[in-house]
């Protein structure tokens, strides 16, 4: 049947594998989303505390009773009254009770976006990325992060969901660079405040082997 990956808006993804729906990044703030837009969830990821990707009231409304919130730990007072949270931090993993999933929470941070001098806006340990493996293959969304040297270490991955959007992360030269060190098959630009992403597609299609799925909010790419 395949995986299905939806952009949802922002950095907002579906991922349908059976009848299994893991939600990343849902929030209904500064997305345009409504609480509408999302079915009940069986498995919620949540990179890091800023509203655009933490919503608790809408989370809490999406996720099937007694069904697991994943996020790094300076989220869980976030989050407490959305339901049971699972911390994991960058380096941890859990393996998901139906045995055919796995969540590997790895490094999100700013090298180059700063507030101010020396105050990145997405500090190390603020937040993660994920690496979710399901059905043999390894979905890796990035969070809120600048092209930094862990990529190196993420291992062989499928898709790509790199934020692209510049001001809070990587912009699209930086996320080109990124696919090159990460070597994806298939890369998904994100968080792009309403930046055309066709110069990106451009430039990784002319200097990678890595194909570049472009979504409209709501549209989704199946990966066989």
């Amino acid at each position: 049947m395949g995986i299905t990956i939806r952009w949802l808006a922002h950095a907002s993804f579906e991922i349908r594998a059976g009848d299994q729906i893991i939600y990343i990044d849902p929030s209904t703030k500064n997305t345009g989303l409504k609480e509408s837009d999302f079915k009940s969830a069986d498995l919620i990821l949540v990179t890091h505390e800023h509203g655009d990707h933490c919503d608790p009231k809408l989370i809490k409304k999406i996720r099937k009773m007694g069904k697991p919130i994943i996020a790094p730990p300076t989220c869980k007072k976030t989050l407490e009254k959305a339901g049971s949270v699972w911390p994991l931090a960058e380096g941890e993993f859990m393996q998901m009770g139906d045995g055919k999933t796995t969540i590997i929470a790895v490094p999100a941070y700013n090298v180059k976006r700063f507030r101010k001098p020396g105050e990145p806006f997405h500090p190390r340990g603020l937040g993660v990325g994920f690496i979710v493996k399901v059905d043999g293959k390894r979905i890796y969304h990035a969070g809120d992060t600048d092209h930094i040297p862990e990529m190196e270490k993420l291992g062989e991955i499928d898709v790509a969901l790199l934020p692209s959007g510049d001001t809070y992360t990587m912009d699209f030269e930086d996320s080109a660079e990124a696919v090159k060190t990460i070597r994806p098959d298939v890369v998904i630009p994100m968080h792009l405040w309403n930046k055309d992403p066709t110069p990106f597609k451009q430039k990784v299609e002319a200097e990678t082997d890595t194909k570049v799925v472009l979504l409209s909010e709501g549209e989704e790419y199946t990966l066989e």
